[in-house]
């Protein structure tokens, strides 16, 4: 099949170009909706072509920046170029990007971290100020104008809707295999005209298999032929491996209470080498006929799917390894049968998690004694990557889990600390940690509870005896009138090991 054979609407046709000829159309001060989401589904070419133009505009003195939304974390051919030559002015909801990251932190860059579930919602209440220019890439266009979408769905629903203007990608690279494999769903309504959204199971579909765009809104669609970004996750390691393994043992346990159904809930997965090592562990466990209902399906869940441990799984987009997608294009049938795709306004929704009652496990940064957990900063000051979907899963999920190894940086760090630097989950929405050294199950702990159990269960044996020090401090602190005793902390000292690593390297004091 050639390439314009994907283009069957005979009018968008006439629309082809190049990719520098499409860039022409975005202009300095725009606000430019890109599909992408985790590597899956951006734009390939339009980016680079628009960089190369920014570079030149500013070369010459002429000011040109743009603000740049997303579903989540894009590639370096967009995200990287675009910050590369100082051409964005504001980046949301996420990122992950080396260049984006240093100039956030540089002050160069102005970046907004909102929770996923939020985003569409936001621009179509006007909060974020008109959406300009559509930059969406997808598997094809049909007849009649309805759009195949690609390996990610993210916010493209909503920025095809919004734009003033669309420039479609039409990469012959995504496989037309991935068509009927996407549920988009267009019942969504501004208050005060919602209604619920009519799932009770994650496999439900509720909306059409395409996107959907007046083709008068379209001035430019870009031929391409190029892989998404493929992330390789290592193997699990001794330390995942141990994580992954309390969680289970966890998990068993709930079965075994009766607070679980054998068949467990519906299971929602952050990205990354441990969310993929706790899946493997699942994959070997005792549980069957399990479900998925999270954001982005990664490897360790195409593996699920692939033995029969899991019947089928829901997300806004795929993150597979270069091997996994090699698997998942020979197998696409197989796939299509037991994978949905849907808008991350649908896959992040709250009211859905709650229904469902999902099982949310992400990562973190750190957590402090008492259940708060950044996830976002390092030392409160320097982001990372986002929030990304980990806050609507964690506060409305049936169990809220956060894990990490309990130190970093060769053992100069501890991931449990008396005071988070940053916090995006409080205590209220964080039920379990998790680290190598073992799982904190906090539900229906008091402050002083939870600060006991974190300690013994979560930090490393080297920072424990700070730890347990600071605490016994801190109430004897409260016990003479200086402080409360139902959160006990000791002002001066909350933060010390975090400017201690600033100083000199290291969260405890050398000996």
């Amino acid at each position: 099949m050639s390439q314009n054979a994907r283009i069957a609407h005979p009018g968008l046709r006439q629309k082809v170009m190049s990719a520098e000829a499409a860039a022409a159309f975005i202009q300095h001060g725009d606000h430019v909706g890109m599909s992408g989401f985790t590597g899956a589904g951006y734009p390939k070419v339009i980016p680079q072509a628009l960089a190369r133009q920014i570079e030149r505009a500013n070369q010459g003195g002429n000011h040109f920046r743009i603000g740049v939304w997303t579903g989540a974390s894009t590639a370096p051919e967009l995200d990287g170029a675009l910050a590369k030559v100082g051409g964005i002015e504001m980046r949301l909801p996420y990122q992950s990007d080396p260049t984006c990251r240093e100039r956030i932190n540089a002050g160069q860059m102005d970046y907004i971290d909102i929770h996923l579930s939020h985003v569409a919602q936001f621009v179509w209440f006007g909060f974020l100020g008109k959406l300009n220019v559509a930059v969406i890439e997808v598997a094809g266009i049909l007849e009649d104008g309805r759009l195949i979408p690609a390996s990610s769905v993210g916010n493209n629903k909503t920025w095809l809707e919004q734009a003033d203007k669309v420039i479609l990608e039409v990469n012959s690279m995504q496989p037309l295999g991935l068509e009927g494999m996407h549920d988009i769903y267009y019942g969504t309504e501004l208050p005060p005209n919602r209604k619920p959204i009519p799932m009770t199971g994650p496999g439900d579909r509720i909306g059409d298999n395409y996107l959907r765009c007046d083709p008068a809104k379209i001035v430019a669609i870009v031929e391409t032929h190029l892989p998404d970004r493929n992330t390789t996750f290592t193997p699990p390691d001794e330390m995942s491996q141990r994580i992954a393994g309390h969680i289970l043992e966890f998990l068993e346990h709930e079965v075994k209470k009766g607070r679980l159904p054998r068949e467990l809930l519906p299971l929602q997965s952050g990205v990354g080498n441990i969310a993929n090592a706790v899946l493997s562990g699942l994959n070997q466990g005792p549980f069957n006929n399990l479900t998925g209902y999270t954001e982005v399906l990664q490897d360790g869940m195409l593996e699920m799917l692939r033995s029969g441990k899991m019947r089928m799984a829901s997300a806004t987009a795929l993150s597979l390894s270069p091997t996994a997608m090699e698997d998942f294009l020979a197998n696409i049938d197989f796939y299509r049968q037991r994978i949905v795709l849907r808008p991350q306004e649908i896959s992040n929704h709250p009211e859905i998690i709650r229904r469902l009652g999902v099982i949310s496990m992400n990562g973190m940064i750190e957590a402090d004694i008492y259940g708060n957990v950044n996830s976002t900063h390092l030392m409160g000051t320097r982001i990372m990557n986002g929030i990304g979907g980990s806050g609507d899963f964690a506060r409305n999920a049936y169990l809220s889990m956060f894990m990490t190894p309990s130190t970093a940086k060769g053992g100069a760090i501890s991931c449990i600390v008396p005071m988070a630097s940053h916090v995006d989950h409080t205590e209220h929405d964080v039920q379990i940690i998790v680290t190598e050294q073992g799982l904190a199950d906090l539900r229906g702990l008091a402050p002083r509870q939870r600060a006991s159990v974190v300690i013994e269960h979560c930090a490393h044996p080297d920072f424990q005896p700070a730890l347990r020090d600071y605490v016994a401090r801190a109430e004897r602190h409260a016990l003479n009138g200086l402080a409360g005793m139902h959160t006990p902390h000791l002002l001066d000292e909350a933060l010390s090991w975090h400017s201690r690593y600033e100083r000199e390297g290291r969260m405890l004091p050398k000996a």
